[in-house]
């Protein structure tokens, strides 16, 4: 709605050529500063002052949306006294320029304030000596979300052509405020998903839990040597996977792993187990996801639960050496110890028939991705084990 006026009574500062480009130039550059910006209120600031400056105008505000109370809250502004930005509010409705433009879903130009009959002046404008004023609605998608209004002190026009400017304004400061809204509730969103994953790692880790205590007391019940053997490998295999999903909800990012930790605390519980053996680890902190660690976590298992069996056995005494580390595009885990040895011709695929172990160990292995292969270790004592399978941060 357009109040009818006088032409403009002098021509414009720099020309009605140079005035408009002026005003595309900052439109422009506003347009920028809204696709960048993550900062709501340094955005509506920078729009008040560029609005001002396009219009040549020494005032421009923000005002909100009404409140329950019918009040606009000057969010943002530039030429207004100390005190009125950020605290000030004008009513609504009929009570000011804005809040006639907020009922009506129009824009609104007053170029007679004085004369005006279909709205209040409200005392913070008559102090300032406003005498007229542009209001734009500032809307997205039908929801309106508030004005942005530049007033000034000075007799002129404001015309259709600065509505048009006007409009570009309140168009990008809609579509800046409608992406913020958006940005918080999927950012609420991934927080409530990151929640529910953590939480489903936590009670997987706690019933997995359950059951190697299950399996430990049936361990208590059996004198069978064998089947104590076949439940303390189980339980290990379990223990393992548990830790894991202890390591998943502790983490501080979501769904990731970092393999000191799993594997110190999965050489820590194996170490428990065999007191007859000494285990050292020595991991590089390689972040992975849950897809790799599981697998990784079992084969550790696996391969220290081996070397326990030999190189301790009988003996009083076995040394295990566990190391993890990046090797360019692969991570490489080697497992050692002192004991006798891998027999003559060891070969895994044929061992992976009679063992359930080897089984594992050569499943792991393909679903790694990876290679491994057993070998004596530098003094042509013992085993050395050395898995190697693509490093995720190279994928």
């Amino acid at each position: 709605m357009v109040e009818d006026a006088p032409a403009d009574p002098g021509p414009r500062p720099q020309g009605e050529i140079d005035y408009r480009l002026g005003q595309q130039r900052i439109l422009a550059r506003f347009g920028m500063d809204a696709l960048r910006s993550r900062d709501l209120e340094q955005l509506l600031q920078r729009a008040t002052e560029l609005c001002a400056a396009g219009m040549n105008a020494g005032f421009c505000k923000y005002l909100d949306a009404p409140d329950d109370q019918g009040r606009m809250l000057v969010r943002a502004g530039v030429g207004w006294a100390d005190g009125i930005v950020g605290s000030a509010h004008l009513g609504a409705d009929i009570a000011s320029p804005a809040g006639f433009a907020f009922k009506i879903g129009e824009p609104v130009i007053s170029n007679h304030l004085e004369d005006e009959e279909r709205f209040r002046t409200p005392d913070i404008m008559a102090d300032h000596g406003i005498r007229r004023a542009i209001n734009v609605l500032v809307e997205t998608d039908g929801h309106r979300y508030g004005v942005i209004e530049v007033d000034s002190v000075h007799d002129g026009k404001f015309d259709e052509d600065d509505l048009a400017f006007m409009q570009g304004f309140a168009n990008l400061i809609g579509v800046a405020i409608e992406r913020q809204h958006a940005e918080g509730k999927l950012n609420a969103a991934l927080e409530h998903q990151e929640l529910l994953v953590r939480e489903a790692s936590h009670r997987v880790k706690n019933s997995l839990a359950l059951v190697s205590a299950m399996l430990n007391l049936q361990m208590q019940e059996d004198d069978d040597p064998r089947i104590i053997r076949l439940l303390g490998d189980a339980q290990a295999r379990i223990t393992a996977i548990a830790q894991t999903h202890d390591q998943l909800w502790r983490g501080d990012r979501i769904g990731i792993v970092v393999l000191d930790d799993l594997a110190s605390g999965l050489v820590t519980g194996l170490q428990e187990q065999a007191p007859q053996c000494r285990i050292e680890c020595a991991a590089e902190p390689i972040a992975i996801s849950a897809d790799t660690a599981i697998p990784l976590g079992l084969m550790l298992t696996e391969l220290v639960t081996n070397a326990i069996k030999y190189a301790g056995g009988e003996r009083q005494s076995g040394a295990i050496d566990v190391r993890i580390a990046e090797e360019g595009d692969v991570i490489m885990m080697t497992v050692t110890d002192n004991g006798p040895g891998m027999p003559k011709g060891f070969d895994i695929n044929t061992q992976s028939r009679a063992s359930l172990g080897m089984r594992m160990i050569a499943s792991l292995t393909r679903q790694l991705g990876g290679t491994i292969a057993f070998t004596p270790d530098l003094n042509d004592k013992g085993t050395r084990v050395c898995l190697t399978f693509p490093n995720p941060r190279a994928l």
